[in-house]
């Protein structure tokens, strides 16, 4: 019972963060700098501004990395997600699709 549980708790955090990326990479930046800060305040050798360029680099690495994250379960949910073409023939059927069909009583010339 409580895998189930679990799983819908997954689940429904994995929408969560598909639906917002940019908050959820906005919210681990936020907590990147401020682990960054927190930590590099505890060095007391380290002059204030070392101590915030530290921090500033910290949180850019964290969230390049998270951007990479989101690009990695964007492409994952367009390729397996519920919207995703499930036979490669098919995608390239509808890959071959006309916008818009030339009408029958047109004449060819």
């Amino acid at each position: 019972m409580a895998e189930k549980k679990d799983a819908t708790s997954m689940e429904t955090f994995r929408k969560w963060i598909i639906d917002n990326k940019l908050k959820a990479v906005g919210c681990l930046w936020l907590s990147g700098v401020t682990g960054s800060v927190a930590y590099n305040w505890s060095q007391p050798a380290m002059k204030t501004s070392v101590k915030l360029i530290h921090a500033r680099l910290h949180a850019q690495a964290l969230t390049l990395a998270a951007l990479a994250g989101a690009a990695g379960v964007e492409y994952y949910d367009r390729q397996h997600g519920p919207n995703a073409v499930k036979c490669p023939k098919d995608r390239a059927l509808t890959n071959k699709i006309p916008a818009t069909a030339p009408s029958p009583s047109s004449p060819s010339t």
